[in-house]
């Protein structure tokens, strides 16, 4: 009951701004698993800096004063949950062996345990998670391991799966090597290809990509269950690199059911007066023009993920999003589900 009078209660609140665009929420009501199968849970769409991002406004136009950015800023105004976004990150439920699983330890990682609890609950004692699983080492997906610090929650024994270089940036830089030092966090190298078996249900394969590695490794996972595999590839400089490095994207897509795929940006042009090379990303633009090849069943497996705040395509009814949608292609959306 509390939990529904809690929803309630955003819903009533997103009608009072209906006005400003508020109607739109990001959170469904929880679900009740009908079977035991485990599933996944998107916890978060945005690239790193989330949505809002850092002094985006009305002065700054959110990223240049575009028309869509205006209207992403109109929304943001509303209480929530009208349009923020929580910067991206997956977590996998096995309701049988009540075992959770994080992937990425972002900014906003306060928010997503909570929504965990609240959508996936286990018993135990915070933060009642078997592992996190890092892509690599730029803000948006590994600083949230601060709160499980000496400063915050103080977790024993954490295990946190990293690639090798990923693991010694965290095992030799301040503050990251104290989580190591006082055993809040337990380093579990990963090796590029190589299955990691979770439980008798689940596994999950780190692949190496092409992006920015002046930190670490990067990597994208492909996660499998009984049932469904799902590939996550939040960043990756093209696809064409990709492709140099002898994997095409089209080959991973039909080699799972569901791609959680970088779409940081929709188009070049995208952030006024910078140079957007510097930004080494797919845009949406090109993804689309390339995925056309693909029958539309390889498509529908497309979900869009890691969208910077400037992207029309957060924007459901956008053009941008319904270019999207007619190409047979999507968006990921906060606390969606599928089962593995």
């Amino acid at each position: 009951m509390q939990r529904r009078a809690a929803i309630l209660l955003l819903f009533g609140v997103c009608a009072a701004f209906s006005n400003i665009g508020c109607a739109y929420s990001p959170l469904p009501t929880p679900f009740q698993p009908n079977s035991n199968a485990p599933f996944l849970l998107v916890l978060g769409i945005a690239q790193d800096g989330g949505v809002p991002q850092t002094g985006s406004g009305p002065a700054a136009g959110i990223g240049g004063g575009a028309g869509h950015q205006d209207l992403i800023f109109q929304r943001l105004r509303a209480p929530e949950p009208a349009f923020r976004r929580l910067v991206v990150s997956l977590a996998v439920v096995d309701p049988q062996s009540r075992e959770r699983w994080l992937f990425e330890a972002t900014p906003d990682i306060k928010e997503q345990l909570f929504r965990l609890d609240i959508w996936a609950p286990v018993p135990g004692p915070a933060p009642r998670l078997n592992g996190i699983f890092l892509t690599h080492a730029h803000m948006g997906h590994y600083t949230g391991l601060a709160q499980f610090g000496h400063e915050a929650l103080g977790a024993k024994d954490l295990p946190v799966y990293a690639m090798p270089r990923m693991a010694s940036f965290l095992s030799s830089s301040g503050p990251w090597d104290q989580l190591v030092r006082l055993g809040n966090i337990k380093l579990k190298l990963l090796d590029d290809g190589k299955p990691v078996q979770l439980n008798q249900r689940l596994s999950v394969t780190p692949l190496r990509v092409p992006h920015r590695q002046e930190y670490s490794e990067v990597v994208g996972f492909i996660i499998e269950g009984p049932e469904k595999r799902v590939l996550f590839i939040p960043d990756i400089d093209s696809w064409e690199e990709l492709d140099a490095q002898g994997t095409r994207i089209e080959d991973l897509i039909a080699s799972v059911d569901v791609a959680y795929l970088d779409a940081t940006f929709y188009a070049d042009g995208e952030i006024p007066g910078r140079d957007m090379s510097g930004f080494p990303h797919p845009f949406i633009t090109n993804s689309m023009r390339r995925f056309a090849k693909l029958p539309m069943s390889e498509r529908a497996k497309v979900r869009f993920i890691h969208l910077n705040h400037t992207n029309p395509a957060l924007l459901p009814g956008s053009k941008a999003r319904q270019a999207i949608e007619r190409a047979g292609l999507k968006v990921a959306e906060e606390m969606e589900r599928v089962e593995l």
